[in-house]
């Protein structure tokens, strides 16, 4: 167990002076960048934002229902089924049937028979139906059926917030599920916070409609920018979903801010045909119920590329091209609950936290070197390189530092000591018995090595736990602590077991206390 090779040594030393080293980037300055690693401060350290949001899928469920229209249609008709005053209304669909008995047997059919394909699809816990006066029927989404929409909008839209926030450049932003509606959003050291709300409480549902009179898709009417009132076809010509790109850009001739976007195929197709066939007409670019501008059509656009200006500034385009580029949110948004976090709070809770970790280390230095003499210094080595370790791991990893994370450091310095205890206390015992000073060492590093293994790795699979179930902070708290137990088990059985080894083995004919 005292018996080192040289290239034992030498990676014991390499690895130690390397991750040690990147524990010093963060102290680099900025301007003079070597790497650019560092450890990032949470939330409750530099101050930032905190959003938690909530979706609002009504308008989704009514989509959702508006799309079992004809397949449910389809079902009633080949199988037979005279219905009438078949309507929508909002999240319902409502008609009449003359043969109810024989709908219910159909609507609740078992799996194993196959009376009609479309009976599988509809009748698998998604629908539910209520039979009213007169034989009317209502059907509407099962609380199942709302769940499983609720769930796919949940997740659409936290893929959809983090690429939006991602590409605002936030540094190390966390967003996760809360419940079954809600997304948690931490953005820490935000300057802006108005700018990120507005972002995300756009649904960027973008879609290209003809300004015309045609009443065969009916028309809307919309308000632009500058406050004219257009009848808008509600046939859609092209949608968000062709968009494959969004760049803001500035218009060379009047130097107007403006977004560039490029379509895929199948829009650069739909745009062509739609730009061909309605030249002279005016186009409105209609984004969340609004226009944005309607431009005349004035020659066919087969390029798949295509310009939306609007009276914009700079900032306003290269957020709308954002938002077009990340694509459109399944359901809005609603801020539930908005907190902004000063950085005066963060930067007391630095220092309460440093504080904190100086003074028990100190504490812990001069116990340790009280106690064991010289090999209290040995255990103090291998506890400051226990710490230089973890804080440079966790500069490799870019780990986002918060409150608990700290709290995480200074257990492991408690624990890395007691491990050093443990073992110190198990060679004492050990002299008492050998008259061998290398053995009585070899002995205790040998036999205290399970117990050590026993407490960390119990430790570590608390940590494991922590940082599965847990979130947030507890995250932080679980992280700092998992890795300092594997600096600690690191530095107890190599670094400080070489130190050890060479004051025992210069010492070996003489008396050695401990």
């Amino acid at each position: 167990m005292l018996n080192f090779s040289k290239i034992n040594v030498f990676f014991i030393y390499i690895i130690v002076l390397l991750i040690s080293f990147f524990s010093s980037l963060n102290l680099q300055n900025n301007d003079n960048l070597i790497i650019d690693k560092k450890v990032n401060l949470g939330l409750d350290l530099q101050g930032g934002s905190y959003l938690l949001l909530e979706i609002n899928s009504d308008s989704l469920v009514q989509e959702k229902i508006q799309s079992k229209v004809i397949p449910i249609k389809k079902l009633l008709k080949d199988n037979g089924l005279d219905y009438s005053e078949f309507k929508i209304n909002d999240k319902v669909l409502i008609f009449k049937i003359l043969d109810i008995d024989k709908f219910d047997l159909l609507f609740y059919s078992k799996k194993d028979n196959q009376v009609n394909p479309y009976i599988d699809k509809y009748r698998a816990f998604e629908l539910d139906h209520k039979k009213k006066d007169n034989n009317f029927v209502e059907i509407s989404f099962s609380k199942f059926g709302l769940l499983t929409i609720n769930n796919a909008a949940l997740k659409q839209s936290i893929e959809i917030v983090r690429r939006r926030i991602d590409d605002v450049g936030t540094k190390e932003p966390t967003i996760l599920q809360r419940g079954e509606k809600r997304i948690l959003v931490e953005l820490p050291g935000l300057k802006d916070p108005e700018r990120i709300k507005n972002l995300l409480g756009k649904t960027a549902q973008l879609n290209f409609r003809l300004v015309s009179d045609n009443t065969e898709f009916g028309v809307d009417e919309l308000t632009s920018e500058n406050g004219e009132t257009l009848k808008i076809s509600k046939r859609i010509v092209m949608s968000g979903e062709n968009l494959i790109d969004a760049q803001p850009s500035i218009q060379n001739q009047q130097n107007e801010p403006t977004v560039s976007f490029k379509l895929d195929r199948l829009g650069a197709q739909k745009f062509g045909r739609a730009t061909t066939d309605n030249v002279g007409k005016r186009l409105a670019i209609v984004l969340d119920g609004k226009i944005i501008s309607a431009p005349n059509i004035n020659e066919p656009i087969t390029s798949g590329n295509g310009m939306i200006s609007g009276n914009f500034t700079f900032q306003e385009a290269t957020d709308l091209a954002l938002l077009l580029r990340s694509g459109a949110l399944p359901t809005p948004l609603d801020v539930v609950e908005e907190r902004t976090v000063g950085p005066d709070l963060g930067e007391d809770s630095i220092k309460s936290g440093i504080t904190s970790l100086v003074v028990g280390f100190i504490l812990v230095i001069l116990f340790m070197f009280y106690k064991y003499k010289i090999f209290g210094l040995v255990a103090n080595v291998a506890l400051i390189s226990n710490l230089l370790m973890l804080i440079g791991i966790l500069t490799i990893l870019e780990a986002t530092l918060t409150l608990p994370g700290i709290a995480g450091i200074i257990l492991t310095v408690g624990m890395a000591v007691d491990a050093n205890v443990l073992i110190f206390e198990r060679i004492k015992e050990e002299l008492k018995t050998e008259k061998s000073v290398i053995h009585a060492f070899d002995t205790g590093y040998t036999k205290a090595k399970i117990t050590v293994l026993d407490a960390n790795i119990t430790t570590l699979i608390a940590a494991i736990i922590l940082f599965a179930f847990g979130s947030g902070p507890v995250k932080g708290f679980a992280i700092t602590l998992g890795i300092g137990i594997l600096t600690t088990l690191f530095t107890a059985y190599f670094l400080a077991r070489h130190l050890t080894s060479v004051i025992v083995l210069k010492n070996d004919k003489k008396e050695i206390k401990i």
